[in-house]
């Protein structure tokens, strides 16, 4: 058995502990917003958040889980309220649609506890060349002067301060 939160509500699960998060999360949670990309931990499709820090779950064994707090996309504001989600969402980010969770989740999580290098571009390097338009590249630019402290309701004040 394996314990655990996705998006604060506790599961515990029969499941192999070396099986892939990715699978647990769609296959027996049914939270599908988390997608299967090249299943090698570089296109971040199925990037989560366990305890606030970003992770390819197509590579993560579930094991890693236990015990601690994993959010999906779908944990992230069910109302579309997310500053991050209102900003993508007003500088028409979306081009496909399939890798936007991963998208969306990697950028939340590089100001918790990252390198410098991440500080500077707000995601990885392979993440950052995955955003070639100029509304990306506005979004990722946001996001690294989020104050996540701020309770104000404008993403652009929090974002553009």
């Amino acid at each position: 058995m394996i314990e655990f939160s996705v998006n604060k509500t506790r599961a515990n699960l029969d499941v192999d502990p070396s099986t892939p998060l990715l699978w647990v999360i769609r296959d027996h949670l049914g939270l599908t917003g988390t997608k299967y990309g090249c299943g090698i931990a570089q296109c971040g499709a199925c990037t989560v958040h366990i305890d606030g820090q970003a992770v390819r779950s197509c590579v993560a064994p579930v094991s890693r889980a236990a015990g601690k707090e994993v959010t999906t996309i779908e944990g992230l504001s069910p109302d579309l309220s997310h500053p991050l989600q209102r900003a993508w969402i007003e500088e028409d980010v979306p081009q496909s649609g399939y890798c936007q969770s991963g998208q969306l989740a990697q950028p939340l999580a590089h100001n918790a506890g990252a390198d410098d290098r991440h500080k500077k571009y707000g995601c990885s390097e392979a993440f950052r060349r995955e955003f070639a338009s100029e509304r990306h590249q506005r979004v990722l630019a946001m996001n690294s002067k989020w104050d996540r402290s701020s309770s104000s309701p404008s993403w652009r004040e929090q974002m553009h301060s």
